[in-house]
């Protein structure tokens, strides 16, 4: 047990840093799934919901201020973290605070377009705003150009990268459960690189939170939902996956550098650029309106069920994040039990949710 707690960086495995890691992830998603029942009935109330459309399959309006609660979570657990002193967070204080400051301006935004709607200029704008704030903090990439590091460069890539992701993850919010078990995966993988990572400590804490909340968050979302997310939700869990997925000193000298973070976020990277390159190829504007032309509207269409259609695109995103951390010398004790534990904790999340299915509606269980 010892040498696999100093393969997560835990230097005393004595100490209480790894409880602190634990205890974190316990608190978000603690204080997630026991306040989403409320602010689902606060958001019946005043008519927070998304009716059926192109891009949902609702068939009824559904409470889309479940982000509200995933923020809650991972709000209440880094500020019982910072009390406990965890691991390094004095040192990386700084970041740690930049991260959450820009996911919760992502999340004010993505909380007002879900309720009365914004331009997409004004959206786009917010997000770069929000990449340039983890760029003047110094999470972002190095980038490097005619055999000298480029700031410029740098920057844009950096940019690119998290209005990349944090729209790519928004554009997969179409399923019950989808974008957040895709979260939970990610979030869970790139815990156990950055845990192992000194120059990634400000992505410890934050990931175990994020982790926690999706979690959480699951328990009421995979399918029949009970609540979804909204553009709050998916805006915070992007943008917090695409700033903890570059932090640390990454030099991007070819573009072969770039795949280790990738890795992580392959799946709705994927899926957002397969439906802009067919948008493209039919003639239409990739970015006009929703469609049903992502690869769960594909899987649907062959015949699957939700929750076929989601347990199939979780089974590849945990695939994709194994190579991550197979990419990012994670040793394979450590990957095996962030594997089995990330997909028991996930199997046990979606029994609990089938058994208050049943209980409500006997034929909600049918797979």
């Amino acid at each position: 047990m010892n040498e696999f707690l100093k393969t997560l960086g835990i230097a005393n495995p004595s100490g209480s840093g790894w409880l602190t890691v634990v205890f974190t992830f316990a608190v978000a998603w603690a204080v997630t799934w026991r306040f989403i029942p409320s602010v689902r009935q606060f958001a019946l109330k005043v008519g927070w919901a998304d009716l059926p459309n192109e891009r949902r399959l609702n068939r009824e309006p559904l409470p889309n201020a479940g982000g509200m609660a995933i923020y809650a979570g991972v709000l209440a657990a880094m500020i019982i973290a910072s009390v406990l002193k965890p691991i390094l967070i004095d040192s990386v204080l700084v970041q740690v605070l930049a991260i959450l400051l820009g996911g919760s301006i992502l999340l004010l935004v993505g909380f007002i377009d879900d309720q009365y709607g914004l331009p997409a200029q004004f959206r786009l704008l917010v997000q770069i705003l929000a990449a340039l704030l983890l760029v003047g903090v110094g999470i972002r990439f190095d980038a490097a150009f005619g055999g000298a590091l480029d700031p410029v460069l740098g920057i844009v890539l950096t940019v690119v990268w998290v209005v990349g992701i944090t729209n790519a993850l928004n554009l997969m919010d179409g399923v019950d459960g989808l974008a957040g078990g895709i979260s939970y995966v990610s979030a869970m993988c790139l815990l156990a690189v950055s845990a192992q990572q000194s120059s990634w400590a400000a992505g410890t804490l934050v990931l175990a939170a994020l982790a926690g909340a999706a979690l959480g968050f699951l328990r009421h979302n995979f399918h029949p939902s009970k609540i979804i997310m909204g553009d709050a939700g998916s805006y915070f869990f992007g943008y917090v996956l695409a700033a903890t997925s570059i932090l640390g000193n990454l030099k991007v000298t070819t573009v072969f550098a770039v795949l280790p973070p990738l890795f992580f976020v392959l799946l709705p990277v994927y899926d957002m650029a397969r439906v802009i390159v067919l948008r493209l190829l039919r003639g239409q504007n990739p970015l006009s309106t929703p469609g049903r032309d992502h690869l769960h509207h594909g899987l649907l269409a062959r015949g699957f069920s939700q929750r076929r259609v989601v347990a199939i695109l979780w089974g590849l995103a945990l695939a994709s994040n194994v190579v991550g951390m197979v990419v990012s010398k994670v040793g394979l004790e450590a990957i095996l039990v962030t594997v089995v534990g990330t997909a028991g904790l996930l199997a046990f999340t979606v029994w609990r949710r089938l058994r208050a299915a049943l209980r409500e509606e006997p034929a909600a269980t049918e797979i």
